[in-house]
């Protein structure tokens, strides 16, 4: 079994062909994908988030602009109060569409599903309104450039990134000692603050974990550390940057040096916050936490402690070297047993349909439809802790009978032309049972064994 577990389990499910090119060496076949950046498959063009933001800047204004125009007393125009959002919901469309495309015809699924535990790893929600157009911009311009990197960089390019600081707010965020939150003290505006969002995301979700050490004040001074981090644009006294890119505001640092867990950071500057991010890089928490996450994403509900400490080990040794991570990772004996099957997320369930038909979806209104009927909608799970990793998030009554009515509907639209035996058998190799295929034989059509395939224990398990 352990060609399918290469392909199912840590890849995004087999398309025609994936079970042989794996058998010879499924290890191998995996290790041959932790190389080199991760770049969306398929033909997609997306812009980037600078562009995007720019774009809601432009509809702000906009919408700013008509709302004076209307009497006080009137109520203002539709198109204003929709300017943002339409702003931003074409690009949120494509890059939904562009990632569901890469699942599906990606030659490296492993690779592309790491991309996919770090952008949960690293949640942003576009739920968030300054958010919608950039879930797929963090995922694309942070993550795919350094997922097979060292994890400190991984981790500076995801929060110096505009998605991040918008969906955190710490572009809002103004040391009490600043210039700028002295120069406007003496104008009587003193609702300028310290914003502790990204900062307390950072330790608790991002590094070191909820029980890894850190207090309150850490929380305090790690804010006033990553003060100024900022997004270009603005005006008056803040203006500067590239609108839309990463910036750091000087006028908004808190000035001096910061001790921080025990440790003194005489830094100035943006060098202070990206010292400390490299140093909660190297943190014994750190490693425990993200070994932790990869165990449990990649292995079981309930992650063996053997492997923890292995892939924990090898985060220390290689200083976050992330490819000696995923390696320690495929070298745990528990990652090969074949009873350790994890129960699919909606999104695993979509990308193994896609690659199983070996179709790329071509329409965005559908793809997001999809999505939200499964109870997943791309790059909004809700919170910076992300989506649920566990089968307890995903096996509800509600959200199997959702599974069941997906199913159906793709299998009526691939039912022509389909064997369902051929899709099963390459698709699922060993795991296929007997009991399925019998199921499969003796369906009234096709395209109910295909639902059948869909919805069976094997298929909705990885």
């Amino acid at each position: 079994m352990q060609t399918e577990i290469a392909v199912i389990r840590f890849g995004l499910g087999a398309r025609p062909g994936d079970l042989s090119a794996a058998a010879a060496d499924p290890r191998g076949w995996l290790r041959a994908q932790i190389h080199g950046q991760v770049k969306l498959a398929g033909d997609s063009r997306l812009a980037p988030s600078d562009q995007i933001i720019r774009g809601l800047f432009e509809a702000r204004a906009a919408r700013a602009s008509m709302k004076r125009a209307v009497p006080a007393a009137a109520e203002p125009p539709k198109d204003a109060l929709n300017a943002v959002r339409e702003a931003y919901l074409p690009h949120y469309r494509a890059q939904v569409l562009a990632r569901a495309r890469s699942a599906a015809l990606t030659d490296r699924p492993f690779a592309e599903r790491l991309v996919h535990f770090w952008t949960n790893h690293f949640a942003v929600s576009a739920d968030k309104g300054a958010v919608l157009g950039l879930g797929g911009s963090l995922e694309n311009e942070a993550i795919r450039p350094h997922v097979n990197g060292r994890f400190v960089d991984l981790l500076c390019a995801v929060e110096q990134h505009p998605a991040m600081i918008a969906f955190l707010d710490n572009q809002y965020s103004v040391g009490p000692d600043s210039p700028f939150a002295q120069f406007a003290a003496r104008r009587g505006r003193r609702q300028f603050g310290i914003n502790e969002n990204l900062a307390r995301e950072i330790l608790e979700l991002h590094t070191l974990g909820v029980d890894g050490g850190y207090t309150q004040a850490d929380v305090t001074t790690f804010a006033k550390v990553i003060s100024g981090w900022s997004i270009g644009g603005g005006k008056g006294r803040l203006a500067g940057g590239v609108p839309g890119r990463f910036f750091f505001r000087e006028e908004m640092h808190e000035p001096g040096g910061q001790r921080f867990l025990g440790r003194r950071f005489p830094q100035s500057g943006l060098a202070q916050g990206e010292a400390v991010l490299a140093d909660l890089a190297r943190q014994p928490a750190t490693a425990q936490f993200i070994a932790t996450k990869l165990v449990r994403h990649f292995i079981a509900d309930e992650p063996p402690a053997a492997a923890v400490a292995r892939v924990a080990q090898a985060f220390t040794r290689s200083d976050g070297d992330l490819p000696a991570v995923y390696g320690a990772l495929l070298d745990a004996p528990e990652a090969w047993d074949a009873q350790s099957r994890k129960f699919k997320t909606p999104e695993d369930f979509v990308f193994s349909t896609l690659r199983a038909f070996d179709v790329a979806p071509q329409d965005p209104q559908e793809v997001v439809r999809g999505f939200e009927l499964l109870g997943q909608r791309q790059y909004t799970p809700g919170s910076p802790a992300g989506w649920a990793d566990t089968a307890s998030g995903w096996d509800g009554s509600d959200a199997l009978m959702h599974r069941v009515l997906w199913a159906s509907r793709v299998a009526e639209r691939f039912d022509p032309g389909v064997n369902p035996l051929e899709v099963a058998t390459a698709s699922l190799g060993g795991y296929l049972r007997a009991d399925t295929r019998e199921a499969l034989r003796r369906a009234a059509s096709s395209g109910q064994a295909l639902a059948l395939l869909l919805m069976s224990p094997e298929f909705q398990r990885r």
